[in-house]
Parts: C-alpha cells; sequence; structure tokens
C-alpha cells in the first residue's frame, strides 16, 4: 500500500519573510518541518506516487490558502508587534492593500483617535462615539444615523414611520380621515422648548404621572429621559443661537445694556448682556446675548475684556451704538476702557462715541428717591418690622384679615419690600397706608406688636406716597421693553425736575427736605445734556425740536440755548455718518451692477455704457443726498 504525504501549515503571526508559514510533513505518523528556505519542490519529489499524492494535485489550491493566510496574519498579528508594523515608514510589500471605502456611512462619521491609542467613530452630528468593529462592519454606523435626532434636525429629515388613520367627527353625519405620524424628534426639540421656556427641571421628563399623561394623549409616546432632555436643550439653545447670528446680520446698529448681580443662594456674581435692536420688519427686540459667571475681582478692566468677548462671539463689534450701565465707578472704567479699545481697533462707534456710555435712568431714580426716603427712614423701618412680623406667622395674618373685614376695607394684601429697591417700598408703604387702621386695632388684640405709627407718621407717609407717584409712573414708563422708549425720557425727566422744584419750596419740612436731597442727585447725573435723550426726542415726529425748546429751560435753566445748538449739531453729525455709510452701500450696488452690464457688452458699445453707468450713479447718488438733506431740514 502506498504512503500518502500530508502537509500541514504552520502560521505565524509576523508577516516578514524569516516567519513565512512552515510546512509540516505528517507522513508516516512523523513530524518533520520543511523550512520556507528549502526547495519545496524537492521535498516534495522525493514521496513516494507523488502523482497521485494530493499534495500535487492541490498546490494551486495551498498557493492560494497561503496567500489569504498571509493577508489574514498581516491583518489580525499579535498586539505588540502589530503596533510595531503599524508605524513602519515604508509599506510593506506582503501587506493587502486597504481597500476603498464605499459605505455612505463615512460621509457622516470620522476617525478619532485617543491618546491612549483607542480608535473610535464620532458622530459629525451629535459628536456621539461608536466602536471601531474589527469585522469592519458598518450596520452598527448606518443604525445610528437611522436614530440620530441632531442628523434629521439639522438636514431637515422627517422620521419615516407607517402613517395612523385617525378620527375625527366632523358638523354632518360622515366623518374625516386623517393621517398621522408621530415623529420622535420633533416631540424632542418641543419638549426642550418647553423646558428652556418654562424652566423645568430636566428630571421632569423621567416623572411618572407625565409619561402616563402622555402615553394617555398618545400610544406612540417614547420616554425621554433627563440626559437625553439636558442634551437637547443644548442642541436648541446652539439652533437658536445660529439663527440669531444670521439675524443680526441684517441689523445695522445694535445697542447693548449690560448688569452684574449676585446670586443669594450660590453666592456668584453673574454679569447679563442684552441686545436691543430693530429687525427688518421695524419692530424693536430684545435678546439675552450673555448669562456668564464673571469672577472676582470685578475691576472694570476685567469687566470691559468680559463684555468685548462677547460682543466679537456674536459678530456685533461693528454695530454697537449705545451701551447702557448701572451707576457705579467699576461701569465707568469699562466703558471708557471699551471705548478705547474699539477706538484703537478701528470700529465704528457713532458720534466718536458721544452716546457710547449711557447711564440707567431707572437706578438714576433708584439713587435719588433713596436719598429722599432717608428723611422718614425710622417710619419705613417700623411699618417694614410691623409688616415682618405680621406675614411670618399665618395666625396672626389671618386675625390681622379678620379685622380688615370687620372694618370693609378692600381685599388688599400686606407687601414686605427689597429695600434696594426704592418702588418696592413705596408698595409697601402705599398698601401698609390702607391697613392704618387694623394696625392699631390689631396691637389691642396682640400685645407683642409694637409697631404702629402715630397719626402724625402716618400722615407723612401718605404725603411722600403722594409725593413719590410720580417717580413711581416715570420708573413703570421708562422701564419699557416692548416699545421704543428713547423719545419719552425728555418729557418724563421734565416731569421729575417740575415736582422737585415744586417741593423744594414746600411748608412741610421733611418733604422740603427730601426735594432738596434728591435734587443734588438730579444735578449730578442730568445736570448735563443727555444726547441720547434729546436726539430721541427730537426724531419724534410729533414734536421734533419742539420738545427740546420747551423742556430744556426748565432741565438747564440758563444752558438751554447752548444745549439746543449742540443737540441740533449733533443731529446733523450723525445723519452725515448714515449719508456715508449708505452711500457706501449704494456706491457698491451700482458698482456691481455697472460691472455685471460690462461684461455683457460688445467691444464697440462698451466704452460709452460704462460712461452712461457712471453719470447715472453720480447723479443718482447726488440727488439722493440732496432730497435726503432737505428732508432732515423740513423735518
Amino acid at each position: 500500500m502506498k504512503q500518502r504525504s500530508v502537509l500541514v501549515k504552520i502560521g505565524i503571526g509576523r508577516s516578514s519573510s524569516l516567519f513565512d508559514p512552515l510546512w509540516c510533513d505528517m507522513s508516516n505518523r512523523q513530524f518533520h518541518l520543511i523550512s520556507p528556505l528549502q526547495d519545496l519542490s524537492t521535498q516534495i519529489s522525493s514521496f513516494e506516487d507523488s502523482s497521485t499524492s494530493p499534495i500535487m494535485a492541490n498546490a494551486g489550491d495551498y498557493a492560494d490558502a497561503d496567500a489569504d493566510a498571509n493577508a489574514n496574519e498581516a491583518d489580525v498579528g499579535v498586539g505588540v508587534e502589530a503596533s510595531d508594523v503599524a508605524i513602519e515608514e515604508e509599506p510593506n510589500p506582503f501587506k493587502k492593500k486597504e481597500r476603498k471605502k464605499t459605505s455612505p456611512v463615512w460621509s457622516d462619521f470620522q476617525l478619532v483617535t485617543f491618546p491612549n491609542g483607542t480608535k473610535k467613530h464620532q458622530c459629525k452630528f451629535c459628536k456621539d462615539y461608536l466602536t471601531v468593529q474589527a469585522s469592519g462592519s458598518t450596520t452598527h454606523l448606518l443604525r445610528h444615523l437611522t436614530s440620530c435626532v441632531q442628523r434629521r434636525l439639522q438636514l431637515g429629515l422627517t422620521e419615516k414611520r407607517q402613517k395612523t388613520l385617525s378620527f375625527e367627527a366632523g358638523g354632518s353625519e360622515s366623518g374625516n380621515l386623517t393621517t398621522f405620524t408621530y415623529d420622535h424628534a420633533k416631540v424632542r426639540e418641543a419638549a426642550s422648548h418647553m423646558i428652556l421656556y418654562h424652566e423645568y427641571p430636566f428630571m421632569h421628563m423621567e416623572h411618572v404621572l407625565f409619561n402616563k399623561f402622555m402615553k394617555t394623549a398618545t400610544p406612540h409616546w417614547q420616554k425621554i429621559s433627563r440626559a437625553v432632555a439636558k442634551n437637547d436643550c443644548t442642541s436648541t439653545y446652539q439652533a437658536q443661537k445660529k439663527k440669531l447670528k444670521t439675524s443680526l446680520k441684517h441689523v445695522g446698529r445694535v445697542s447693548i445694556t449690560t448688569d452684574l448681580w449676585k446670586s443669594p443662594g450660590q453666592r456668584i456674581q453673574y454679569m447679563v448682556v442684552t441686545g436691543h435692536y430693530v429687525d427688518e420688519d421695524w419692530k424693536l427686540q430684545k435678546r439675552v446675548l450673555s448669562f456668564c459667571n464673571v469672577p472676582p475681582p470685578h475691576t472694570g478692566v476685567i469687566i470691559s475684556d468680559a463684555l468685548y468677548k462677547c460682543l466679537v462671539d456674536w459678530n456685533i463689534e461693528n454695530k454697537v451704538a449705545t451701551i447702557t450701565v448701572d451707576n457705579a465707578s467699576y461701569n465707568d472704567v469699562a466703558l471708557r476702557n471699551l471705548k478705547s479699545t474699539f477706538q484703537l481697533l478701528g470700529k465704528k462707534i457713532p458720534l466718536d462715541g458721544e452716546l457710547f456710555h449711557v447711564r440707567c435712568c431707572a437706578h438714576i431714580l433708584n439713587l435719588m428717591v433713596q436719598d429722599g426716603l432717608s428723611e422718614i427712614k425710622w417710619i419705613t423701618d417700623c411699618i417694614r418690622d410691623g409688616v415682618k412680623y405680621l406675614i411670618h406667622s399665618e395666625a396672626r395674618l389671618t386675625q390681622f384679615s379678620d379685622i380688615a373685614k370687620q372694618l370693609k376695607l378692600p381685599s388688599k394684601k400686606l407687601i414686605l419690600d427689597c429695600p434696594t429697591r426704592w418702588n418696592s417700598t413705596y408698595m409697601m408703604l402705599s398698601a401698609a397706608l390702607e391697613f392704618k387702621d387694623v394696625f392699631s386695632r390689631y396691637s389691642e388684640r396682640d400685645v407683642g406688636f409694637s409697631y404702629v405709627p402715630t397719626y402724625e407718621e402716618w400722615e407723612r407717609v401718605e404725603n411722600v406716597c403722594q409725593f413719590l407717584e410720580i417717580f413711581n409712573d416715570v420708573t413703570n414708563i421708562i422701564s419699557g421693553c416692548e416699545y421704543p422708549t428713547s423719545n419719552l425720557f425728555l418729557i418724563e425727566v421734565w416731569r421729575v425736575k417740575e415736582i422737585l422744584d415744586k417741593n423744594s419750596v414746600s411748608a412741610l419740612e421733611y418733604l422740603r427736605s427730601m426735594a432738596l436731597k434728591m435734587k443734588v442727585k438730579f444735578d449730578k447725573y442730568w445736570g448735563e445734556c443727555n444726547l441720547v435723550m434729546a436726539l430721541g426726542a427730537a426724531l419724534d415726529p410729533r414734536y421734533k425740536l419742539v420738545l427740546i425748546r420747551f423742556c430744556f429751560p426748565e432741565i438747564y435753566g440758563d444752558k438751554a440755548d447752548q444745549n439746543i445748538a449742540m443737540v441740533r449739531k449733533s443731529l446733523y453729525d450723525l445723519y452725515d455718518e448714515y449719508v456715508v455709510m449708505h452711500s457706501l452701500a449704494y456706491n457698491e450696488q451700482i458698482l456691481q451692477q455697472s460691472s455685471t452690464e460690462v461684461c455683457s457688452l460688445s467691444s464697440v458699445s462698451q466704452g460709452k455704457k460704462v460712461a452712461t453707468a457712471s453719470l447715472q450713479k453720480t447723479t443718482a447718488l447726488d440727488g439722493t443726498e440732496d432730497s435726503l438733506k432737505s428732508i432732515l431740514d423740513l423735518f
């Protein structure tokens, strides 16, 4: 019986030629290693009946299997040794070339290598990381793209689901059939808007009754976790920010208001930056541009840097018209530093910065009235302590309300003020004045209640409330945000000046003292002409310069004529700046139209057409400037 030779290939993990697969001869149950450096044909010819040997019959198969094994070993390798091969500069001629990636998922993913050498696929839309399959499979990537909410939101795709038929009962006997498709992406987007608008916690989406309610509303409801809700709110913010940036590109000027305050619970200082502008539809808009933590110390330089960073982030550093801040020394330093920065960088500021720094009128009124209220501080403290005593006990407040009902007083409530806000103090005094009889009667039932003003003190409170009523009205008018207020400031300041002059000669000493103290603050902040206030009043088509000529003598006295002339000059200077700005824009538009027409002309008539277009452009510019100037003069 003839013996059969059996060769078994033993693979080594490296792809180097010195470690090529070895052939093992298992004939006659003996183990012989045949080196690849030896002549394989010599070894094979030594076997008996080689013509019938399966080795010869399948030699081509072994050669193909050897090539496939080399390719697989080059792909798999050994962990440490494979890394050595990966960093070789020269390509390995025995390594199989990488096949070109043809799957459409690669346009939406990018390969990211971490510092520890780990590689992962990152989605370009939601920035999530997915594992790299050793087999090169992209099934999990395709599965992620079909459920990626950010991809559908950014590409405007809708979730493809089977539509549901719903029956709507109409007025007639026959009903209406409508189709309904549950789009989870739109539901998540709407949920993020709901959370942001109502300031709900992210945990709200995991409440049991909320999910039960939504499941009752639609059987297709899918639960949204708090982590998903947080990411959706962040995505909604980024989308709205991008939308607002686009709208701000078409805005000519933006007025900025900013303020600093400390959170009582967290003890963190925050700065809010708000932009006010008129959109393309001539509607007044207000948007919060930044709400960030400003670490101490809160110097003017730090505040100006934070404010400038916000303006650059929104690309509106060339569109700032005014910046309104509270009256504080650090704000003065911040605005001076920011103004000099704008001028050094060549940023465009109206009237060379004359309108740049605006003091908050509501804050000026607050400082003014706080000085006046110091004249009746002991009465205010007495009423405040009495209100605290009553509202801190439900039984006391109930007994107080019962007495008010017996006296048939209006069903108002006591108000506890915020000492730093004068208008809340005014409302507290006004509300307490309604219950002055209840205060005395309640003290008879509660011996611990000793906060009862005398009759003379109640009379002072009544006179002070009548005096401060005009300031409360002015504050409410100038603090509006849904209508333009720049044209209303001047007449309201005139009302304040008139009431101060009237009460500064009052027969009541405490009112006279209050008015004199408040006039000192008025002269400090409004003693000089406020251009923003004056220009806003002059541009009101109902009054124009008539209102300025009426109010300035009362406010500025002997300097009224000088200030009126300054306002008129500033008005024309501001107009000239806008003429130059719009002329340049019109110039570019005409040049673009001319160049387009020139390109389409023949060489014979080209020179004549260019000259005609240039002449028409100059004539149009001159006519536009003359008509606008004549309109301003007539205005």
